[in-house]
């Protein structure tokens, strides 16, 4: 077994509610384009990754698909090995354009089923979440997708779903790092048994510096990047992870996590880090369109 091999094996599964296992660590292709994502995904997948998150939104599915067909991840042995997220465009939201957008993605993504759906924003100020729900809930009645989570769902828009389908999702999807780390929202996820994946764990580069050379110092300590030491972090929380590079050194970087760990106090002084660092969108007024 290859050191990087050997890097991979190491990565947790994270149980969820619906008794599906999630690798704790995948790759992020957002802001990727179709024929860009290709060999990201391509060389995601030779370092060891099986764990990829994608959306509709993010406009190069197809891509993906080509990417996962040619390294022959698509049947067999490879694709029971590997854990596909796909999310529904906030626009085809609702029942019946969710069935057909679900049609029109697994089509471009190459696959006879996702492990994980999810909706992609709470859209509060247009809610279809109950209705885009029960559509998917009936995709995996039918085994076409085998879990299903939301993103960016606050407590309220969890609460709301949970009361019109019964239900509460095996994910949520948050931008959570450092210095944005959404506390209350984690808690209550926790509380209902609802894992929690984090997207950009690293505030798309920003906390690398965060704490006035924090990070750069425990980093140093331990012989490791700030890249590093951020997801470490993230790793000791139970979070699950999607951080996102366009290059092979720093996707065998990003999953290279599991030959140390933080002190204590380490872990303490980067959780002080919280702040009001967010770096992407206001959940109670986004929409992809």
């Amino acid at each position: 077994m290859s050191e990087l091999d050997k890097d991979a094996a190491k990565v947790p599964m994270i149980e969820l509610a619906d008794g599906n296992r999630i690798p704790q660590v995948g790759l992020g292709v957002l802001r990727i384009d179709d024929e860009g994502v290709v060999p990201v995904v391509e060389s995601a997948l030779a370092a060891g990754y099986r764990h990829i998150d994608g959306a509709a939104g993010y406009n190069n599915e197809g891509g993906v698909g080509r990417a996962l067909q040619t390294a022959g991840f698509t049947s067999g042995e490879a694709r029971k090995s590997l854990w596909v997220t796909t999310k529904l465009r906030d626009s085809e939201q609702g029942y019946d354009s969710a069935l057909r957008a679900f049609d029109r993605q697994i089509g471009l993504l190459k696959l006879d089923y996702v492990d994980m759906y999810m909706i992609h924003w709470p859209t509060p100020f247009d809610w279809r979440s109950d209705t885009s729900w029960k559509a998917m809930a009936r995709l995996r009645d039918e085994g076409r997708i085998r879990t299903l989570g939301v993103c960016n769902f606050l407590p309220e828009h969890l609460e709301r779903l949970h009361e019109e389908t019964g239900e509460w999702p095996a994910i949520n999807q948050l931008e959570i790092h450092p210095t944005w780390q959404q506390r209350e929202t984690v808690a209550y996820c926790k509380e209902h048994g609802i894992a929690v994946e984090a997207y950009s764990p690293m505030a798309r580069g920003k906390d690398l510096e965060a704490g006035d050379g924090t990070i750069e110092r425990i980093a140093a300590s331990h012989g490791k990047s700030p890249a590093q030491v951020i997801l470490r972090w993230h790793i000791e929380n139970g979070t699950i992870i999607i951080p996102k590079s366009v290059h092979a050194e720093r996707q065998r970087e990003n999953i290279k996590l599991f030959d140390f760990a933080l002190s204590a106090e380490e872990h303490a002084a980067i959780s002080a880090l919280d702040g009001d660092g967010r770096m992407g969108h206001d959940p109670m007024t986004f929409s992809y369109a």
